[in-house]
């Protein structure tokens, strides 16, 4: 057994199943299996003659990680995993060459569904409910985490399940303190109210979502660059980048406020555009980019995932086309060859 005090608690674990050095951990409490089908159109009571499903892993920190390791960073994921559907996110993202630490639950991992429309070329998402996650479960999450050594980042990304204890992100940011980490946090409603309380480098929220925080945290400033500005001089994060979906996002830090636009491109389906966004800024942060490069990149990254249809991601090619255009083609080969480790 191994003995690990948090908050001035002592909390008995089973030793980690691995230890091992990672610079980048993404953690995803709410992790799924994601299925997307395509139909000529939607019609009640009909029978709807569908395409093959396309299953990929899915959940927030699962996507920045499968985001982060197609342009060429290693990354390991921790994630719950429950039943049938848990084994099948396990091996899913095995196939992709992601480092796994499952966390083993009692209850099964939820599936989503993304059925898009043809004659309409519309997109209908059917988010199930989280599972709910025991103490026994998320604490042997934390003990999983303190063991990897080397962590620049732990990235905290997706909606937080049934369960999950008040202080989970006081416990994080402890355990990326005493690494020397940088906790970035990708969440909304209370999980995001919670990140902030405990202090974090980075917040990645949408538009609504930061809105709905800014009441919580009763802002005074009403402009969306003072109010994520005000965020940052109450110390609650260091840098805040706002998606703001074709319109690119805002960065905020306490020396810039920049908007950094989107190219324009044919938009297919825009799922997994946030967590691609936070891959890219991850990806170039690791790589010594400059925290304005990596929002750029990262804005280049969830683009390119909106030209692809169901719940793909980008494809880095894509990414790295759009960045160029974005910088005017100014972009060099040594650079190239560190956004895409060519």
């Amino acid at each position: 057994m191994t003995l690990i005090i948090f908050f001035g608690r002592a909390l008995n674990y089973f030793r980690p199943t691995k230890n091992f050095m990672s610079a980048v951990v993404t953690v995803t409490f709410n992790p799924s299996i994601d299925k997307s089908i395509i139909v000529a159109g939607l019609i009640p009571e009909k029978k709807l003659h569908c395409s093959a499903p396309v299953l990929e892993p899915g959940g927030g920190g699962i996507n920045v990680a499968r985001g982060i390791e197609r342009l060429g960073t290693p990354v390991s994921a921790i994630f719950f995993s429950g039943g049938y559907h848990g084994r099948l996110l396990t091996e899913l993202l095995t196939k992709e060459k992601i480092n796994c630490i499952p966390i083993e639950t009692s209850n099964l991992t939820r599936e989503n569904w993304v059925i898009t429309e043809e004659s309409g070329n519309r997109q209908y998402r059917f988010v199930m409910p989280g599972t709910m996650i025991h103490e026994s479960e998320w604490k042997q999450c934390l003990v999983q985490l303190d063991s990897i050594d080397g962590i620049k980042f732990i990235v905290v990304s997706g909606s937080m399940p049934e369960g999950f204890p008040s202080d989970i992100f006081q416990n994080l940011r402890l355990i990326a303190s005493r690494k020397k980490a940088k906790l970035i946090v990708d969440s909304s409603g209370d999980g995001l109210m919670k990140a902030v309380q405990s202090g974090v480098f980075m917040i990645k929220p949408s538009i609504n979502e930061f809105n709905l925080l800014r009441q919580t945290l009763q802002l005074t400033n009403h402009s969306l660059a003072a109010a994520a500005e005000e965020v940052i001089l109450k110390k609650y994060c260091e840098v805040v980048v706002v998606s703001m979906g074709e319109a690119g996002a805002l960065l905020v830090t306490k020396d810039m406020q920049l908007q950094i636009k989107a190219p324009s491109v044919k938009k297919m389906s825009t799922v997994g555009a946030g967590d691609s966004m936070v891959a890219g800024i991850v990806h170039s942060l690791i790589n010594n980019k400059t925290i304005e490069d990596a929002v750029r990149f990262g804005v280049a990254c969830g683009t390119a995932a909106t030209k692809n249809a169901g719940t793909a991601l980008f494809r880095p090619e894509d990414a790295y086309q759009l960045y160029k255009e974005m910088q005017g083609g100014l972009v060099n080969d040594s650079e190239e060859k560190i956004f895409l480790k060519i």
